[in-house]
């Protein structure tokens, strides 16, 4: 069995099921300071596993440096590094969130003990930017309604899953692009995950240096090719904006 530890904690002696907090990143020098200090501030009962996949802009360095972080590297690609950070994990329940996505404020206290209560196996947050703009608005509004009436899950909604039903799915597939897609519709033939109430803001930055309305198109299109079947055109949205 795997071990619980107090990583970052408040003065309870009552374990909690630890929660691992899986970060893939790719030259997040920029993002990762802040989302570190932000995770580093909240009590509970938690890890943080950063799993890199072979950055050049020292953010492997800057994960190191800190106390009680974690740190894997190896090949590049979202679903392989996420995959390979739960393999180092040591919680019950695992949480993988992007470099650039912050968790509600206080929420790390109760969350695994929370989804337990509710009978839960698999949740994610709703979405909101970080930009005011109406359309950005719009689109995490938009988010989350297709969110509910799909029971799937995109990957900076903050995923919490117990391990063993994320290893017993065979972890994320290894694709380069819609590996949270994927990886969300086995997840619902299973356990449909809950939308918890509280937000988690995603830096709106890759949305406005693409522009909006642009990226949202681009959205549609890739969603619209998954679900018939068809090649995946716009790749390029996947390209890395920093």
């Amino acid at each position: 069995m795997r071990g619980k530890r107090r990583v970052q904690g408040s003065s309870s002696t009552a374990m909690d099921q630890v929660i691992s907090i899986i970060i893939p990143t790719y030259n997040e020098a920029k993002a990762l300071p802040g989302a570190l200090d932000h995770l580093q501030a909240e009590e509970g009962d938690f890890e943080i596993i950063v799993s890199d996949g072979g950055s050049s802009d020292g953010t492997c360095e800057l994960a190191k440096a800190r106390s009680a972080i974690r740190v894997v590297t190896g090949a590049k690609g979202r679903a392989c590094q996420m995959n390979a950070g739960a393999r180092l994990a040591q919680g019950e329940w695992l949480l993988f969130l992007h470099a650039d996505t912050r968790l509600p404020e206080g929420i790390l206290r109760t969350l695994a003990r929370d989804c337990e209560d509710r009978g839960l196996q698999a949740a994610g947050f709703r979405h909101r930017f970080s930009g005011d703009g109406r359309l950005l608005r719009f689109i995490s509004w938009l988010h989350n309604t297709r969110c509910r009436i799909t029971g799937i899950l995109y990957g900076d909604q903050g995923l919490v899953i117990q391990s063993r039903l994320f290893w017993n799915l065979g972890a994320y597939p290894d694709v380069s692009i819609l590996e949270d897609v994927i990886f969300g519709e086995r997840l619902r033939r299973v356990a449909r995950p809950a939308l918890l109430p509280r937000c988690v803001i995603t830096d709106s930055r890759k949305f406005e240096q693409r522009g909006v309305a642009k990226s949202l198109g681009h959205v549609l299109l890739i969603l619209a090719c998954h679900q018939l079947g068809l090649p995946i055109r716009p790749r390029s949205f996947f390209d890395d904006v920093r």
